[in-house]
């Protein structure tokens, strides 16, 4: 869960498509709450179109909101970010969404002396909206203003145009980035490691093998079996691969001996 409330807020969609590519934006990062503001189809949550794009983002379509006005859509949130690019005379400053979260969370400074002095540090904030324009005519001036701040993502000087879930999706990850991110998993999961003494097991029975095939000379070892064993202990080798591992001294060692 967020440690605060996170509202998007698509202003005026013509497209159920992109209503749907927003709901799964929003669920694979971990939010659920989308208010659509006058879109251009009433019952565009219910459309074949939105449901199939959605990809299983059911209950994030099930959750969200149909208001007539965007300030219908505004109620409770504290802190509202518009998705613009290009930036407005007499509007709020303009920031990449990255650089905007971590002063948003305390994490640093307005980069310049003019924006030091000019626009105020956010204080706390108890949740937050994203909003965005139509895919037809983007953002209109009088909804910028309402913003706290103007966030543009970084993209190609010559071809900045996003789809609008697109732009969702890259605004969700920040923010989510932002908050702490999601642990990533690990294909070998560290109750299946195997213990140091079974690499140990297995590094004694290799130094066995590597005598017996001559690569190793027990009267001069040098660093041999110490950097195997930090080779070994680097992989995280499992269980079943030490297993493997000690097949192959096993073979060594037989084959070696049947050579005699």
């Amino acid at each position: 869960m967020s440690p605060m409330r996170t509202r998007f807020i698509l202003i005026e969609t013509s497209h159920p498509g992109n209503v749907g590519a927003a709901a799964r934006a929003l669920k694979v990062m971990g939010f659920d709450e989308m208010v659509l503001v006058a879109p251009r189809y009433a019952n565009v949550l219910r459309k074949e179109e939105t449901i199939q794009r959605a990809s299983g983002a059911n209950d994030v379509l099930d959750k969200t909101r149909i208001v007539n006005t965007l300030d219908e859509a505004l109620e409770g949130i504290s802190h509202l970010c518009a998705t613009a690019m290009t930036p407005r005379d007499f509007g709020p400053p303009t920031r990449s969404p990255r650089a905007h979260f971590e002063m948003l969370l305390g994490r640093s400074a307005p980069q310049t002396q003019r924006v030091a002095e000019h626009v105020k540090q956010p204080g706390p904030i108890s949740s937050i909206g994203f909003l965005f324009g139509s895919e037809r005519f983007g953002m209109k001036n009088e909804d910028v203003y309402k913003c706290h701040v103007a966030l543009s993502i970084p993209t190609h000087p010559q071809f900045g145009s996003l789809n609008l879930a697109a732009a969702l999706q890259l605004v969700a990850y920040e923010w989510r980035m932002a908050l702490g991110g999601f642990p990533v998993a690990s294909p070998v999961a560290d109750a299946n490691v195997a213990d140091a003494a079974q690499v140990s097991g297995m590094l004694s029975h290799w130094e066995k093998a590597l005598i017996e095939i001559g690569f190793l000379d027990p009267e001069a070892p040098k660093k041999l079996m110490p950097r195997l064993n930090q080779l070994f202990n680097r992989a995280n080798l499992s269980p079943e691969e030490i297993h493997i591992l000690r097949g192959v001294a096993k073979a060594m060692i037989e084959t070696a001996q049947a050579k005699r």
